[in-house]
């Protein structure tokens, strides 16, 4: 990887792992009763709304970044290419890891969690048949919509490239209509309020790219402090947009500077966690479902101290986060190792002669 997109990678790393961190929660804290320690309820309180607060920080700037990372896909890769790299390998991908989440929750729930009643719950990794499983993948009712997203906003995005400036108007208009009218499906909602995201990496990133690098903080303080009360009001009220494009311009400057000081190394965690984002995103479902399910029972089951109960409510997230991270870097060196990398990355051979 060229040094120069090491700092790219580890905003990647950094945003993955912020998912794994919001999957580790909601499936775990909200699911707590009959504390023993007087603060664990206000802990897991405390993580709920920290992850609530982290939406604008997260899959806006993982889809720029994402967006900005294909964009000469966009303009000058033909579609033939482009359905190759871009279209097919991450709808394989989708399908695939679709089919073993939905298996594995099952059983895992069957095993874990056999009185648990699943059937409203509108994840196609709970479906409780095929027709129920294709309608939530069809609907990016599933844990893997970002994938769901990616094939349709790099579509979206070739078909429009030539209208750039009005569609991206429409967009950031969607994506503030969608808080208030939303449609039937979350992940729905999920895919149409982040497209202007990577629509604005895919066509724009470049020049973001520059202006970000060349911004002064000092000089332009003021106005950053503004843009920054106008974007919390707003938030607020709602409407979480202006929030997340200060938040992706931020987390960008940081890593820029940070890595304009500090080399960033091919081998450091966050460049290597950014490497293998498919992997870490498509095995961790399956492991915080196991992990969240196991620690209920355990909390259930035993009669601990109440201080184990409360450094467990502290530290789930932690330890859920490099049990994922491991278990999806290993996972990704089998695939390569035995599988030939079947298990993240279509057969080479299957389209080269359509």
């Amino acid at each position: 990887m060229k040094q120069k997109a090491l700092w790219i990678n580890q905003i990647k790393g950094l945003c993955i792992c912020l998912v794994v961190v919001y999957h580790s929660v909601i499936t775990f804290y909200p699911h707590l009763s009959g504390f023993h320690h007087p603060w664990s309820e206000t802990l897991a309180k405390c993580w709920v709304y920290f992850n609530l607060y982290l939406a604008p920080f997260r899959m806006p700037v993982f889809f720029f970044i994402s967006g900005f990372l294909i964009r000469r896909y966009i303009d000058d890769v033909s579609w033939r290419d482009g359905f190759n790299k871009r279209i097919w390998a991450i709808f394989y991908v989708l399908m695939l890891w679709g089919i073993l989440q939905w298996l594995a929750l099952s059983e895992i729930n069957l095993w874990l969690a056999p009185e648990r009643d699943l059937s409203e719950a509108s994840n196609a990794a709970y479906a409780g048949n095929t027709s129920e499983f294709l309608h939530g993948m069809l609907t990016a009712s599933t844990s893997l919509w970002y994938l769901y997203a990616l094939v349709v906003y790099f579509i979206f995005c070739k078909v429009t490239h030539r209208f750039k400036a009005p569609t991206l108007i429409a967009l950031a208009l969607l994506s503030i209509a969608i808080n208030f009218l939303p449609s039937p499906w979350w992940g729905m909602n999920s895919v149409l309020r982040n497209v202007i995201y990577y629509a604005l990496g895919a066509w724009y990133g470049t020049a973001l790219m520059e202006w970000m690098k060349c911004f002064n903080l000092r000089r332009y303080w003021l106005l950053l402090a503004a843009a920054a009360v106008f974007a919390v009001v707003t938030w607020f009220a709602r409407t979480p947009l202006f929030l997340s494009l200060l938040s992706i311009f931020m987390i960008m400057k940081l890593f820029y500077a940070v890595g304009r000081r500090i080399e960033p190394r091919e081998a450091g965690l966050l460049n290597v966690i950014g490497s293998n984002t498919i992997a870490i995103y498509t095995t961790h479902r399956i492991l915080v479902e196991i992990f969240s399910l196991t620690a209920l029972h355990y909390l259930t089951a035993t009669n601990d101290s109440a201080a184990v109960e409360l450094g467990l409510i502290l530290v789930y997230p932690f330890l859920s986060l490099g049990l994922c991270v491991l278990a999806g870097l290993a996972a990704r060196r089998l695939s390569r190792a035995v599988f030939g990398d079947v298990l993240f990355t279509p057969p080479s051979r299957t389209f080269a002669n359509v």
